[in-house]
């Protein structure tokens, strides 16, 4: 019903920005909370940023002061500034959303994209 689509991932330089999109598409009511993850290699899925439905965030301490999360709820699209990047950054990056599919009964779904990769390496 619902499809999270993730795209702005690519290569890029230890220090350098990238900015990754994820539009969400389909028959939804609203979108709550929208998130970002990542995974690296041999790592579990990690938090990095929340921002709910009015515009509180939260991020990972990780990625703390150097990425920023944000919303366009016109669009249904969460976008994630990433600066400073590190070798470190360096996974597949996720984007989630809790959806609202029905008013009666109040139904809510959990929503995943399929990934994009970031690749920081000189």
């Amino acid at each position: 019903q619902v499809q999270l689509v993730e795209s702005g991932g690519g290569l890029v330089q230890p220090g350098g920005s990238l900015r990754l999109s994820c539009a969400a598409s389909g028959s939804i009511v609203s979108i709550n909370v929208m998130g970002w993850y990542r995974q690296a290699p041999g790592k579990e899925r990690e938090l990095l940023a929340r921002i709910s439905t009015g515009g509180t965030t939260n991020y990972a301490d990780s990625v703390k002061g150097r990425f920023t999360i944000s919303r366009d709820n016109t669009k249904n699209t969460v976008y994630l500034q990433m600066n400073s990047l590190k070798p470190e950054d360096t996974a597949v990056y996720y984007c989630n959303a809790l959806v609202q599919l029905g008013r009666a009964p109040y139904t809510l779904y959990d929503y995943w994209g399929r990934g994009t990769q970031v690749t920081v390496s000189t």
